[in-house]
Formats: structure tokens, sequence, C-alpha cells
């Protein structure tokens, strides 16, 4: 199964990432390829959990990604 995976840049460094179709699955490393091992190992987790406990696993989600320029505001 494939997943969308959303990385971001951690305010304190490294990364963390999220599956927007899993809600609550996280992971986080001190690079991109350790978040993304970390991401995968959390969402085999998540499915497992979810199988277990009896709820259908959700498919992937469509997930749609776009930069928005807006203008600073002028200080006053």
């Amino acid at each position: 199964m494939d997943y969308t995976v959303l990385n971001h840049e951690a305010e304190e460094g490294g990364y963390w990432a999220e599956v927007p179709a899993l809600d609550g699955c996280y992971g986080q490393g001190e690079s991109v390829a350790e978040t993304l091992e970390d991401i995968r190992l959390a969402i085999q987790s998540r499915i497992e959990c979810l199988i277990e406990d009896g709820i259908q696993v959700p498919n992937d989600c469509a997930v749609r990604v776009a930069r928005v320029t807006v203008s600073a505001p002028s200080a006053a």
C-alpha cells in the first residue's frame, strides 16, 4: 500500500512527518531518510492496530499541495 507522507522541518532541528489518511500517524528523524523510515514503521504499526481492532484500513487520501503568495503587511 502507498500513502502520501507530508514532511516538515522541525523548529528544533530535524524533521517530522504525518500521514493525512491515517489519523495520529506521525514520525520524526534527524534526516529526511531517517524520518521516512520512521514514518514507514509508524504506518505499518497503525495498519496492524486497525486490523486487530476490526477497523477498515483507509486508502490514501487525495492531497493537493499548492503555494500561495501573500503580501507582507506594512509596519504601522
